[in-house]
């Protein structure tokens, strides 16, 4: 086991310090491709545990996009189906945006009136395990399977936080996640509107707030705030 395992280091560092000189031509790209090829077969056939070859595909897609930019990711069918759920506006669990960052669970944003922002979870926490287990080599869809659960239930978060020494535990409830994805009030003669999520219902509720603010205003309205702190994107 340990002969197959510094194989695998062997080559894999012999191909990786190669240098690769960029060029368009079609004969370098396949000395690439024929590249990947030979780094996956040694993993596949050589690495110290057996992983899948759907598992190994996903990681290389996965890799190539993070280093585009931190917005570019793959969804498979699974992820895909977990954000269709969240983009509809209705769904169960803490009420939290999230990704992974750093091998842990990372807060992208708190939705405004949920079980999560009530119970103080930040923009930028990290959750280091849930419910006691490890969030350390999970994928994402593993974690939000843990995090997600029957109204009422609780859940247990451990957190580390820029700025606090120690990790902390929070704990609250589940609940349904009804988003309201725009949040709109006058403040004078100038319209306020916050729009939490760039969910389905994100257009509808901007038309309808500002044509509440022109019906009860008319030529007196100044203009409108659009409020897209901790926003978090979506469709």
């Amino acid at each position: 086991m340990k002969k197959k395992l510094l194989t695998l280091i062997s080559v894999s560092v012999m191909a990786f310090s190669s240098p690769v000189y960029a060029s368009n031509s079609e004969q370098d790209t396949m000395k690439l491709l024929d590249l990947f090829g030979d780094v996956f077969e040694k993993v596949r056939e050589e690495y110290v545990e057996q992983p899948s070859d759907k598992e190994l595909i996903e990681a290389a897609i996965n890799g190539m996009l993070t280093d585009l930019d931190p917005h570019s990711s793959y969804l498979n069918a699974e992820a895909y189906g977990e954000m269709q759920v969240q983009t509809k506006g209705e769904f169960g669990g803490l009420g939290i945006e999230v990704t992974m960052k750093n091998g842990m669970v990372y807060v992208v944003s708190p939705i405004d009136d949920t079980p999560a922002f009530r119970a103080g979870i930040k923009a930028g926490d990290y959750f280091s395990h849930i419910n006691g287990e490890s969030v350390i080599g999970m994928t994402i869809s593993d974690a939000i399977k843990i995090m997600r659960g029957k109204p009422k239930t609780e859940i247990t978060l451990t957190i580390l936080r820029e700025g606090e020494d120690e990790p902390f535990d929070v704990t609250f409830e589940r609940d349904i996640i009804k988003l309201t994805a725009v949040r709109s009030r006058l403040e004078g003669d100038v319209g306020y509107v916050r729009i939490t999520s760039f969910s389905e219902k994100a257009g509808s509720g901007l038309r309808k707030a500002v044509k509440e603010f022109k019906k009860e205003l008319g030529d007196k309205l100044k203009g409108v705030v659009l409020d897209l702190r901790n926003n978090p994107g979506g469709l």
